[in-house]
């Protein structure tokens, strides 16, 4: 099994319900255990699109027998399954986001999945959540 991060984040819809089923159907899956989900905090967008509603954002810590592509690729199925459309620019409103931060200590770049994520060490709604869960980029837990 292998630690890994996930970054949870939504402004649209009912956001922390769906932040909250979101980790559920996460939890669902055999090949991951939820060990631990940060607590929710409001944060204005960033990026190109800043007239967009807030989100609300999260982390949430699992173990896994899933390999990086496999775990993405479930996050990928949870947004669809909540309404995720990736279409528009990038940055935009959405039901759900699902980010793959962190796979213990891997560092892999390959077409599609980047880890760490690129913009980690930029985001505070990304890093608070980490260091709520125990995460530090000196002593990665």
């Amino acid at each position: 099994m292998t630690r890994a991060y996930i970054g949870l984040g939504a402004n649209l819809g009912e956001r922390e319900a769906t932040l909250r089923d979101a980790v559920e159907r996460l939890a669902a899956d055999p090949g991951v255990q939820v060990v631990a989900v940060s607590s929710f905090r409001q944060t204005d967008p960033v990026g190109a699109i800043r007239h967009q509603p807030p989100f609300l954002n999260g982390a949430a810590a699992v173990e896994t027998s899933l390999t990086p592509r496999r775990l993405l690729e479930l996050l990928l199925r949870i947004e669809t399954e909540f309404g995720r459309r990736r279409q528009g620019p990038q940055g935009g409103p959405r039901t759900l986001d699902l980010d793959l931060l962190l796979y213990g200590d891997e560092e892999i770049d390959e077409p599609g999945l980047r880890v760490p994520h690129p913009r980690l060490h930029e985001r505070a709604f990304v890093l608070e959540p980490l260091a709520e869960l125990g995460w530090s980029p000196s002593g990665r837990s």
